[in-house]
């Protein structure tokens, strides 16, 4: 090749400077370019001087050699991408089988080091097709014990390959003496826990990473507790790993703790998955008032450490302080968004008693408060937005009334926009019909309202109270009971009790509707020039020539015997506005009747019974 390009030198056809650059492009056969990115040779040819090679976008791309000397950069067959290349297929079997190897490949293609973004755009999706993440927790096992990859904490920091092998707990400890501050030599000392299994000599680690631990706590105690908290975790748990023996003068985690107000600041700096422990350490820590400072500590954490904080009281039995707290800060609508949050996130049978309106309606307090906040929050809003079950078990319990009044709190909060205030109140109409018409301001022809007897209007009343006060409750708790067997996949009584919940609350919202129209009366004084309602009219029966008396009363009043029938029933919808003489058909059971009317007389109500 090099004969060929000293031709084309002698012809003037290229530049002597341009020969080696194209020798090793030649030798390689695989190159880079800055815009359309990486390439493989297919031939030269010397006549015409010009590369034919394969780019991505530009397959058989014939290129002049002089161009291809300055733009061209040449890629090793041993690269990444040459390999890809030439044989996918091995690289994707190495894949499988030798991690290491492959990031050995990868490693050595950047020059020795590289990121882990960079391993993953170099191999994803042609080599690893497959879960990324899954493969790269299996091969960054393998690459922390192999004593040729150094692997950083942070993600962004290059992974690097050394020829010369350092063993595991050599590694470590360089890492851990060279980590500059508290907290990065307590991620170093979580490695050294994770990998407790395949260090040597665990005793004399343990010891200077105890040692320097507890040098550098004091400093950090007052100034960053939630640091000095990890970093005393990491201590502990050393000790455990080393079987060192605590020494008496060593700052314990209760230390770290300064009052109640401190526990929240403390515990929202630490990460989550240490809240817990934490928590174990402060309740260890104040015996005698531990449970008071987390339940006062409730309004002011996030949703996550709220989890923590109830759970913790839950776990030690005091439930019901924990409620106790939830439902006044709840009633005196004080409660943040955060721990609303939480509550509607956790919402279970064991808060059922406190999961009701008032909960929606210290929501509402909640985000139009937290509008004038610098740190605004949208997530609860977000929430109640996303799950379309929280409105309607929050109203559930509730009266019609109260379901109207939160529905008017709704439509006047600023905390949602039109859209969002739409699609919250179509829910509700679609559970309470009956609301329609306080949304749209007006009443079908089918929501009029309907005319009953004060008793009959009592006895429905009586049935809601009964519902509300009684049954729902009793089977909330059959709820609760049958939840605690275990497995709700085969919990027969939880299936059986909460398709009766179904049931009940059908029959709790057609009482609402029923009672939202209805309106009371006793038929005093009605109109006897026309049958109507609250009248008692006397009919033949043209057929059978026998008289028959119908007593028109309300809605909801029916008794054949007696031959009181509903205003609202096929006979007396025949007979009403009909005067004397008439003759009026009707149809009952199939059967066609004609009747006469003879007389209409006044409704006159039986006087009660009199006290013994």
């Amino acid at each position: 090749m090099r004969d060929e390009f000293n031709k084309m030198v002698a012809a003037a056809k290229l530049a002597r400077e341009h020969v080696e650059p194209l020798l090793k492009l030649a030798d390689c056969g695989f190159c880079m370019h800055r815009s359309w990115g990486f390439g493989r040779i297919r031939t030269m040819d010397p006549v015409f001087g010009r590369f034919t090679i394969d780019f991505p976008n530009k397959p058989g791309h014939a290129m002049d050699l002089t161009f291809a000397a300055t733009t061209l950069k040449p890629i090793p067959k041993d690269h990444i991408l040459a390999r890809k290349s030439a044989d996918l297929e091995s690289m994707r079997q190495m894949a499988k089988k030798d991690h290491l190897e492959l990031i050995k490949v990868v490693l050595n293609s950047f020059a020795g080091s590289a990121t882990l973004d960079q391993i993953q755009q170099v191999l994803v999706p042609d080599v690893i097709s497959d879960d990324w993440k899954k493969w790269w927790e299996m091969a960054r096992t393998e690459l922390k014990k192999d004593g040729h990859f150094q692997v950083p904490l942070k993600k962004n920091e290059p992974i690097i390959y050394q020829a010369k092998e350092v063993s595991l707990q050599d590694r470590l400890m360089s890492e851990f003496r060279a980590a500059k501050g508290l907290k990065a030599r307590v991620a170093v000392a979580a490695e050294v826990i994770k990998n407790a299994d395949d260090l040597g000599d665990k005793s004399a680690m343990g010891t200077e990473i105890i040692t320097a631990l507890n040098s550098e706590l004091p400093s950090y105690q007052r100034t960053q507790p939630a640091v000095a908290l990890e970093a005393i975790f990491a201590r502990d748990d050393i000790h455990v790993m080393a079987k060192i023996a605590a020494s008496e003068n060593e700052v314990t985690a209760g230390a770290v703790f300064g009052g109640e107000t401190r526990l929240g600041v403390v515990l929202e700096a630490l990460p989550a998955v240490k809240h817990r422990r934490a928590l174990e350490a402060y309740k260890e820590s104040a015996p005698g008032h531990w449970q008071e400072t987390l339940r006062n500590s409730l309004n002011a954490a996030s949703a996550k450490l709220c989890r923590e904080l109830a759970g913790i009281l839950v776990q030690e039995g005091h439930i019901d302080q924990l409620k106790e707290t939830l439902a006044r800060l709840i009633s005196h609508h004080t409660a943040s968004s955060e721990l609303l949050l939480w509550l509607a996130k956790d919402r279970n049978d064991s808060y059922a008693d406190i999961l009701g309106p008032e909960v929606f309606r210290a929501m509402l307090t909640a985000m139009e408060r937290d509008q004038f906040n610098e740190k605004r929050s949208n997530r609860l809003r977000d929430f109640i937005l996303d799950d379309p079950e929280l409105l309607l078990e929050l109203i559930g319990s509730a009266d019609l009334e109260v379901i109207k009044d939160l529905t008017r709190a709704l439509q006047y909060s600023p905390s949602f926009d039109d859209m969002d205030k739409r699609s919250l109140l179509a829910r509700i109409v679609k559970s309470y019909p009956a609301i329609q018409s306080l949304i749209t301001g007006e009443q079908t022809k089918q929501e009029a309202t309907w005319i009953v007897s004060w008793e009959s209007l009592e006895r429905r009343k009586e049935e809601y109270r009964q519902l509300v006060e009684k049954t729902i409750p009793a089977n909330s708790k059959e709820i609760a009971i049958a939840r605690s067997y275990g497995d709700l996949r085969e919990n027969h009584e939880y299936k059986a009790a909460k398709e009766m919940q179904k049931i009940l609350m059908r029959r709790k919202s057609e009482l609402e509707a029923q009672l939202l129209r209805a309106r009371g009366t006793d038929f005093a004084n009605p109109r006897t020039e026309v049958a109507g309602i609250g009248t008692v009219v006397r009919a033949l029966d043209l057929e059978t020539n026998v008289a028959e008396q119908f007593t028109i009363l309300g809605a909801w009043d029916s008794d054949p015997e007696r031959g009181i029938i509903s205003y609202l029933s096929p006979v007396a919808q025949s007979l009403l506005n009909h005067k004397l003489g008439d003759d009026v058909e009707f149809e009952i059971h199939g059967v066609q009747h004609h009747h006469r009317i003879e007389s209409i007389e006044a409704y006159k109500p039986a006087p009660p019974p009199e006290n013994p």
